[in-house]
C-alpha cells in the first residue's frame, strides 16, 4: 500500500466499500426471501440448490428446469452494481432528486432513473401472507393515472388532479372485502377499523373481535385502537382494503 499513490489508494479504498457494501446487499436480500422460494416461472415447489452466481444463492426448478434466485421476478432482477443499492434505499429515504442520488453514488442520471423506479416497485411486490394480534384496515382511494394515453380512456380527458370515486376492488361491498381479509385475518386476529360499516360487518362475518375508532367524530385513538399506521402508509403499500400489522 505504501507504493500506491494517493489517487490508488483512494480507489482501492473505494473498491473495499463496494465490495462490503455488496456483501451486505445479498445479505438482506437473502434474509427476506424464504430459503427455498416457489419458482416464479412455473410456480413449482419442487426447487433444490444449485451452486450460486455473482454470490447470491441460486436453484433449479425441478418442474421446468429452469434457474432462479431471491431476486428473479421481482423489479431488482438483472439490475448491477448491488454494492451501490444500500446507497439507492439511503438515497430514496434522504429524498434525494434523481440528479443527486446519480452524483452521491457515482452513477449516471439514466441508472438513477431506472434504479428509483424499480425500487419504488418492490413494495407493490410485498404482501403480508397472514396477520396477528393488532391488524388495522381502512379503505384507500387513489385517482387512476392514464397520462399519455389517447385511446380507451373510457372518459373525456381532465386535468391534474381530481377526486378518486373508484375502489381499487370491484366493489366495496362486505362480501368483496371478506374475499381480500379472509386468508389473512386468523381467528385470534383484533382488528381495529374506522366507523366503516362495512368493514364492521366483515369483521363480524369473520368472526374476529373488533374495535372501531369513530374518526367522523375527531376521536384518533381510543385506548390501544387506532389506524393510523395503515393510514400513514404509502399508496404503493395499500391497495384497496389496507390492512397492517400494527
Amino acid at each position: 500500500m505504501s507504493n500506491l499513490t494517493l489517487s490508488q489508494r483512494l480507489q482501492v479504498a473505494a473498491d473495499l466499500e463496494a465490495a462490503e457494501r455488496k456483501v451486505a446487499s445479498v445479505e438482506v436480500i437473502e434474509d427476506q426471501s424464504s430459503a427455498r422460494p416457489d419458482c416464479p416461472h412455473c410456480g413449482s415447489a419442487q426447487v433444490a440448490r444449485n451452486d450460486t452466481a455473482d454470490d447470491l444463492q441460486r436453484f433449479k426448478c425441478r418442474g421446468c428446469r429452469r434457474t432462479l434466485n431471491a431476486l428473479t421476478g421481482t423489479p431488482l432482477a438483472r439490475l448491477h452494481m448491488r454494492g451501490k443499492w444500500l446507497g439507492q434505499a439511503e438515497a430514496l429515504r434522504d429524498g434525494l432528486t434523481i440528479r443527486q442520488a446519480a452524483r452521491r453514488l457515482g452513477v449516471n442520471n439514466k441508472i438513477a432513473f431506472l434504479w428509483r423506479h424499480r425500487f419504488l416497485a418492490v413494495p407493490k411486490t410485498i404482501q403480508a401472507q397472514t396477520l396477528s394480534g393488532i391488524a388495522e384496515a381502512d379503505e384507500s382511494y387513489f385517482l387512476k393515472s392514464a397520462k399519455g394515453q389517447r385511446k380507451g380512456l373510457g372518459r373525456s380527458p381532465r386535468k391534474s388532479g381530481g377526486k378518486a370515486t373508484k375502489f381499487v376492488l370491484k366493489a366495496t361491498t362486505a362480501k368483496d372485502i371478506r374475499v381480500v381479509l379472509r386468508p389473512i385475518l386468523p381467528d385470534d386476529t383484533m382488528l381495529c377499523t374506522d366507523g366503516s360499516t362495512v368493514l364492521a360487518a366483515v369483521a363480524r362475518h369473520l368472526g374476529v373481535e373488533h374495535h372501531a375508532v369513530n374518526i367522523s367524530a375527531g376521536i384518533r385513538v381510543s385506548a390501544a385502537w387506532h389506524v393510523q399506521n395503515v393510514n400513514a402508509s404509502s399508496p404503493d403499500c395499500v391497495a384497496g382494503c389496507a390492512a397492517s400489522k400494527a
